[in-house]
């Protein structure tokens, strides 16, 4: 049982690899309009490319020609006799299947020096984009701040009451109430009952004299 699960996950991982490269790898035609041709500089046309395992090299050439995969030996000396693989049928495709450098020549006498030859650095596979994670929930606002909760309670007073302060104010009367006083007095000496005193005895010491003669 747990062997049939583990066979199916294999195929599983297997079909989904065959499925996502696909749809990854990158077509290059070799030289562009020119194809496989003696006279062509290939080491400028690969040079601002990136190449992946899974990309596919398309060589395009005439009758007389051939697409030799070589060591980095073979493409050095320009020389075929332990050739990896071999085609000349004019369209030849090549899928980069393992990363690292790449060697291709044309095994025609003198075309490899004449310019047919081609090498490629290739790096590992493209992993598919991971799905974007969902934004994370906005927090929530029922939770008020400490400020927000302050804002409502009522701040105790700090106003402190005034202490009772104490009358400065002198009840022992002052000379100025005095002479008052006294004033208020002077009249008095003028009642009637003095000034008939007065009058008799100035009438008595008058009329005295004039009695005695």
């Amino acid at each position: 049982m747990e062997s049939s699960i583990v066979v199916a996950l294999h195929l599983s991982l297997f079909l989904a690899m065959n499925l996502i490269l696909p749809t990854l790898a990158k077509v290059y035609t070799v030289g562009e309009s020119t194809g496989w041709a003696i006279g062509a500089d290939y080491s400028t046309w690969a040079s601002d490319k990136t190449f992946h395992v899974g990309d596919k090299l398309v060589f395009n050439y005439g009758a007389g020609h051939t697409v030799d995969e070589v060591s980095e030996k073979g493409y050095k000396s320009c020389t075929t006799g332990n050739s990896l693989t071999t085609d000349s049928s004019g369209a030849t495709t090549v899928t980069l299947k393992t990363p690292g450098t790449h060697y291709f020549i044309c095994a025609t006498p003198a075309h490899c020096i004449g310019g047919m030859q081609l090498a490629v650095t290739v790096k590992a596979a493209k992993k598919a984009a991971s799905p974007t994670p969902a934004p994370a929930p906005a927090p929530s606002k029922a939770k008020k701040s400490h400020s927000d909760d302050t804002k409502g309670t009522p701040k105790a007073s700090t106003t402190t009451a005034a202490a009772p302060t104490r009358s400065t104010t002198n009840t022992t009367p002052t000379k100025s109430d005095n002479s008052k006083a006294d004033s208020s007095m002077a009249p008095s000496l003028f009642s009637p009952v003095f000034a008939m005193l007065i009058v008799s005895w100035i009438s008595y010491y008058v009329m005295l004299p004039m009695v005695c003669v």
